[in-house]
């Protein structure tokens, strides 16, 4: 059986290969089993590969999880973060206004919240997350985004039901760069409307934390002296988590 499973950011660089095609045996495997056998057969990334989730048609997929040759795969490292610096779905009239976007394209961080203004909204907030050129002594040069992008947007318009559901009437869109990020440029914005401001800062803070856990977005940084891949920073990437462990749970 022939078996295809796209790869991402440092992972698709460490094997070399933007996908893998396999021939097993096997018509279907579980996911545990995929990233035992592509450990057994890359030796010297199979701490990598251990902590990586697959994708199944554009969603996660657990360990135990059984999927077909035919299916769409993706082998996923862990999601992009930042340095660390702290340890029922909105109705469709709100919804059609509502964003979610990964784009290649400069944001225009003004355009991104007027998306979420509203008449019974007293209040709107939007986080711009920049580059930044000096972190901890070292200094970036640019950074490189690279998503799943299909999968990416899926991710951020969840994050948006979750917190249309935790914060009732409150509204958000989400922006993310992909590509070359010059120093002072805009890599993702987060604009969150509500009747008061405290929902607005509450699920903007959320969102943002949401966003590191399961979004599949990797980050490249380009310093002077080298890169490195810089992945989810706030403990163990699990995509899977329960969502009480984030602030701003509401749930």
């Amino acid at each position: 059986m022939t078996w295809r499973i796209s790869l991402f950011a440092g992972l698709a660089e460490r094997l070399g290969a933007r996908g893998l095609t396999l021939s097993w045996e096997e018509a279907g495997l579980t996911v545990g089993e995929i990233k035992a056998m592509l450990a057994e057969q890359y030796p010297e990334h199979a701490e990598l590969l251990g902590v990586c989730f697959m994708a199944r048609n554009q969603a996660y997929a657990h360990d135990e999880t059984f999927v077909h040759h035919d299916d769409e795969l993706a082998l996923l490292p862990p999601v992009s973060g930042g340095v660390n610096e702290r340890q029922e779905r909105e109705s469709s009239l709100h919804n059609k206004h509502i964003r979610h976007v990964i784009t290649s394209d400069p944001i225009d961080a003004g355009r991104v919240l007027s998306s979420v203004y509203h008449p019974d909204h007293g209040a709107a907030v939007a986080f711009v997350g920049t580059t930044r050129e000096w972190t901890a002594g070292k200094r970036t040069v640019t950074l490189e985004y690279e998503a799943y992008a299909p999968m990416a947007e899926a991710a951020l318009a969840e994050i948006g039901d979750e917190i249309a559901a935790r914060w009732p009437g409150t509204l958000c869109a989400i922006s993310h760069r992909t590509g070359t990020v010059g120093i002072g440029e805009i890599s993702v914005v987060i604009a969150v409307s509500s009747a008061h401001r405290a929902d607005s800062y509450e699920a903007s803070r959320y969102a943002i934390e949401r966003l590191k856990q399961k979004v599949p977005i990797w980050k490249k940084e380009i310093y002077e002296d080298g890169t490195e891949w810089k992945g989810h920073q706030l403990g163990p990437w699990n995509p899977l988590a329960p969502l009480n462990g984030l602030e701003g749970d509401k749930g």
